[in-house]
């Protein structure tokens, strides 16, 4: 059985940073595409960066330059570093792996929560002013 289990939120104030980890048990990151998303009440769960099995990245445009994401294959981690945080970062942060096979893993797709088959609990990002 699959498992997501994401840690590293936290209170930071403007301009802060955090890295997010997310520990896959069942299967090996470097077998999968994965992603990271982020979600605030009353809203869409929209994607932020993800990162396919060849290591080829794909960042929501109001994340890049700030966020990095990557894989420690020997820790079976994924990774969101995160820098320059702002208030309109904040959010509940889930990781998702493994992209539906029925279609080719294009980078657009790296975006789309509903593309992947596993998805963790989340972990609580708040950036204050």
């Amino acid at each position: 059985q699959v498992e997501l289990r994401e840690s590293g939120g936290g209170s930071v104030q403007n301009g802060g940073s955090l890295r997010l980890s997310c520990v896959v048990s069942g299967h090996t990151v470097s077998g999968y595409s994965m992603g990271w998303f982020r979600q605030v009440p009353g809203k869409a769960r929209e994607g932020v960066a993800g990162i396919n099995t060849a290591g080829l990245t794909n960042y929501a445009e109001s994340v890049k330059g700030r966020f990095t994401i990557s894989k420690d294959n020997a820790a079976n981690t994924l990774f969101l570093q995160m820098n320059n945080l702002k208030p309109e970062d904040t959010a509940t942060y889930y990781c998702a792996a493994d992209l539906l096979p029925d279609k080719p893993p294009t980078p657009f797709r790296l975006l789309i929560p509903s593309e992947y088959y596993y998805h963790g609990q989340g972990t609580q990002v708040t950036v204050s002013s």
